[in-house]
């Protein structure tokens, strides 16, 4: 009867200190998140481009390009977060139709397309093999956090 005990007393305590170790990755994500979205687009840009440049290798000129590419990507980021913020505000998003949530996701998707298109315009081939191989990684990572965020939010409605 102690073991039993114990050993269930062992597992709430792993349980809990797990849950604890949750919320506090959490709470960094969320703070990380802050920040970047305060950058203003030529800050978030630099980091990109420095960030590229660590983990591909890449020359001056590729460097400047890339510069440029980022730079138009922020600024476009920026001007969509804003507009996001303030439709949501508005109570404006939950209205989009079927028709412009999917006008929405195909000009997504065609952007992806472009920028790709650009990148292996620049890049040589072992480091575009490199570059997408990190941006699949990372859109797994963020398929897993949307994932655990929609599980989360699914949680608390109950």
């Amino acid at each position: 009867m102690k073991k039993i005990f114990i050993i269930a007393l062992a597992l709430i305590t792993i349980q809990v200190t797990a849950q604890e170790k949750q919320k506090e990755e959490y709470k960094a994500g969320k703070e990380r998140m802050h920040k970047r979205s305060q950058m203003n687009p030529e800050e978030a840009a630099k980091m990109q481009t420095k960030k590229m440049t660590l983990a591909l290798d890449l020359t001056e000129e590729q460097q400047e390009k890339i510069q440029k590419i980022n730079l138009e990507n922020a600024k476009e980021r920026k001007a969509t977060m804003e507009a996001h913020k303030s439709m949501k505000e508005s109570g404006a998003f939950e209205k989009l139709t079927d028709e412009q949530k999917m006008e929405l996701k195909n000009a997504r998707l065609d952007k992806q397309i472009a920028h790709k298109k650009q990148m292996k315009e620049i890049l040589t081939e072992e480091q575009y093999v490199k570059w997408s191989e990190n941006m699949e990684k990372r859109h797994e990572k963020g398929k897993k956090k949307m994932k655990a965020y929609k599980h989360k939010q699914i949680e608390s409605k109950e």
